[in-house]
C-alpha cells in the first residue's frame, strides 16, 4: 500500500520548507549583488555586522572601532581591493581586528560582493 497521508503531507511540507527560505535573498534576480542587497547583509547582525565596528550611511548606533566607511569610491579606486579587504583584511595588515568574512566563511563570495556594491554607494 502506499504511505499515510499525514507523511505525505509532512514530506510536501518538507520540501517547500527548504524552497523558500525566510532569509533575505543576496542577489537581484539578475544573478548580480545590488546596494540593496549588500545594505542588508552589512547590517544584519548575523551576517556582515558591520556596524558594530563602522559608522557608515544610515546605519544606528555604530561602533567607533574601525574606520568610518565614507567616500569608499574614493578610498579604493579598485574594487577588488576593497574585496580582498573584507574577505581577508589580514592580507594588508596582519594584526587587523577585522574578522577574515570570506576565509572564515561568515560570508559567502556573494555576500561579500553584495557589501562592496552597497559600499560603492557611500
Amino acid at each position: 500500500m502506499g504511505r499515510p497521508v499525514k507523511y505525505t503531507a509532512l514530506a510536501a511540507l518538507a520540501v517547500l520548507a527548504t524552497s523558500f527560505s525566510m532569509a533575505p535573498q543576496i542577489a537581484s534576480a539578475a544573478g548580480t549583488a545590488t546596494a540593496k542587497d549588500g545594505k542588508a547583509v552589512a547590517v544584519n547582525r548575523k551576517k556582515g555586522n558591520c556596524l558594530a565596528c563602522h559608522q557608515m550611511g544610515d546605519g544606528v548606533s555604530p561602533g567607533d572601532l574601525g574606520p568610518p566607511l565614507v567616500a569608499m569610491k574614493a578610498r579604493f579606486p579598485d574594487k577588488a581591493k576593497l574585496r580582498a579587504q573584507i574577505a581577508d583584511p589580514r592580507t594588508a595588515n596582519p594584526n587587523t581586528r577585522m574578522p577574515p568574512f570570506g576565509a572564515y566563511h561568515i560570508l559567502s563570495g556573494s555576500e561579500v560582493d553584495a557589501i562592496v556594491t552597497y559600499l560603492y554607494t557611500l
